[in-house]
């Protein structure tokens, strides 16, 4: 089976590598000031660079597009009415409802359209990684070869069998959770202080929540742009995380205490019960993971925003193990911190009596509050452009610790995954 990549970004590079190593021949095609820059690095691994996405449509069993979302549409208009009789396509994007529509109005009724969703950034090798693999329109034979590819490349392929199946999850495990620590780095930014220089985030959660936070701003805005507002399921799931942040913050302002932790307690049950196979971190591997110089100098933490996702899962109906199977590494510290805390009561009645009572970090949950807000608005409008901006705006805030929090994210994920 002979491949082809249009678009070979951070993701279409990988993967265009991992096939090649795989043993398939593999050619591909990206803008044209790119093309000795590309043709440097993968020629010598005997990936062939072509002039024009033409030539990858006409010849080639597998056509992988690997370009942005919102350029998805005019790449394929143009290159999908070439495509090889009888050849499998697939796309790359992590929102698959656009990406199908698209396929469907542009591709020839004989195409085959297998699309897959890597659960892994580009900093990370495709081999023990998790992808989904998405049959659409497809005979079996085109499916096996697929399937035979993504195992041949050592991806632990999770089989969904529907794309609406897929965003539903993928709404959750990627476009709230972003969502939660693009909040968490857009009140600091607000605040105007470093959260490792702040006692009230030193310790092993908010270790989680820093690391965490400079790892997403460290890759690119677009990303998580699509996959937010190009996700049908994401924009309910998001207002949903934004009300409960809301309702529990003016039951907070209010101190009114009895309702807020009879509310709390209520989504813990539901999403923490005894049947569900606990993920379990490390305390001590968490601790271990801080960018501050006084780790010893800890101050308690309301947690605002753990507690607002556990409490969007419960009026969600979601089961968020369940989702797992679409797991991303910040999807699992997300739900791993969230268990950590919900699951100690004595670790839980500190959260709550310190969201309720202690006004010394009332002023950054309020930073929290709006950047919830300022997020699911974005969001909710459907403004690409504005999510990019607000996205960039942050990201230089954090610029000077972006690497280092992406290599020690790298680590502390490696290291709890091994636990």
């Amino acid at each position: 089976m002979n491949i082809g990549i249009i678009g070979l970004g951070d993701m279409g590079r990988l993967y265009a590598k991992a096939f090649a190593k795989a043993g398939y021949t593999v050619s591909g095609c990206d803008l044209p000031e790119n093309r000795e820059r590309l043709e440097n690095e993968l020629n010598p691994l005997g990936i062939k660079i072509v002039q024009s996405p033409h030539e990858i449509s006409r010849t080639n069993d597998l056509i992988v597009y690997s370009v942005e979302a919102d350029k998805l549409e005019q790449v394929v208009a143009d290159c999908g009415p070439l495509t090889k009789y009888g050849a499998i396509v697939a796309g790359q994007t992590s929102v698959k409802h656009p990406e199908i529509a698209i396929f469907e109005k542009h591709l020839p009724a004989d195409a085959q359209i297998i699309t897959f969703h890597a659960m892994h950034g580009p900093g990370f090798e495709p081999e023990g990684q998790t992808l989904i693999l998405i049959p659409h329109r497809a005979t079996a034979d085109a499916y096996q070869r697929m399937y035979d590819l993504f195992t041949a490349v050592g991806s632990d392929i999770v089989e969904i069998k529907d794309y609406h199946e897929h965003d539903k999850i993928v709404a959750d495990t990627q476009a709230v959770t972003h969502v939660g620590f693009e909040s968490m780095g857009t009140a600091w930014k607000a605040a105007g202080f470093f959260p490792w220089e702040n006692a009230s985030y030193l310790g092993g959660i908010d270790n989680v929540k820093i690391l965490t936070t400079l790892r997403i701003f460290s890759y690119k805005a677009h990303v998580y742009a699509g996959l937010a507002i190009l996700n049908p399921y994401a924009r309910q799931q998001v207002k949903r995380y934004a009300e409960s942040e809301s309702d529990l913050f003016k039951l907070m302002i209010k101190e009114e205490a009895k309702t807020f932790r009879e509310r709390l307690y209520r989504a813990r049950d539901f999403v923490f019960h005894e049947s569900r196979k606990p993920i379990m971190l490390n305390d001590v591997v968490m601790k271990e993971f801080s960018l501050s110089q006084n780790a010893d100098h800890q101050k308690p933490n309301s947690h605002l925003s753990i507690l607002s996702m556990v409490d969007a899962w419960y009026h969600l109906g979601v089961n968020p193990y369940d989702n797992l199977i679409c797991q991303t590494p910040p999807f699992r510290l997300r739900l791993g911190i969230a268990e950590y805390l919900f699951k100690n009561e004595e670790l839980l009645e500190e959260s709550i009596e310190t969201a309720l009572y202690d006004k010394t970090i009332r002023g950054d949950d309020l930073e929290f509050h709006s950047a919830v807000r300022e997020w699911s608005a974005i969001i909710g409008y459907g403004d690409m452009q504005g999510y990019k901006k607000h996205f960039n705006d942050v990201q230089a805030f954090f610029a000077d610790r972006l690497d280092e929090g992406k290599a020690q994210s790298a680590e502390l994920i490696r290291r709890l995954m091994m636990e």
